[in-house]
């Protein structure tokens, strides 16, 4: 169902759901190349369709996980889907390769936040918004955090990048 968000139970949302894409498929020799298995996973993140989303991201990032992009697309797509552990692994896998990535350290720092680990997620955050001092929403981020309890600020904010 198009646009419906993970539930955080949700079967389809967890490892099982991999199968569909991936067993029994070579990389070279599948159906689908991972280029389009990435482009299927970004078009169900534009369309707020997380849970689908991240079946053709995990198959794509399977058979290419030094893809940044792939990686980070599948980040967003745990995090909408409030697996947010499985996102900071994503995350932390692009940002070991470019650290210079802002967006790579902001959703890092967000998923680091909700999982607890403030003291890491205030360091993303203060580096995604020292890489780009321009964007409000890093400096918000950074500041609410800096400013708010670890247990207020996972509660009352929202589940998205």
């Amino acid at each position: 169902m198009p646009g419906r968000r993970c539930a955080k139970r949700s079967p389809r949302c967890g490892p099982a759901s991999r199968a569909s894409y991936t067993e029994g498929v070579a990389p070279e020799a599948g159906s689908d190349s991972t280029f389009t298995l990435y482009r299927r996973g970004i078009e169900l993140l534009e369309e707020a369709d997380f849970e689908q989303a991240t079946e053709p991201l995990e198959a794509a990032a399977h058979r290419a996980p030094e893809k940044s992009s792939v990686r980070e697309a599948l980040g967003r797509a745990y995090f909408r889907c409030g697996r947010f552990k499985a996102a900071v692994a994503e995350f932390e896998a692009v940002v070991d390769t470019h650290q210079v990535n802002d967006f790579a350290h902001f959703c890092l720092g967000r998923a680091l936040a909700k999982t607890g680990e403030t003291e890491r997620a205030r360091h993303h955050l203060a580096l995604a918004a020292n890489l780009r001092p321009e964007r409000r929403d890093y400096r918000f981020y950074r500041d609410l955090l800096a400013t708010s309890p670890a247990t207020n600020w996972r509660a009352s904010r929202s589940d998205s990048l």
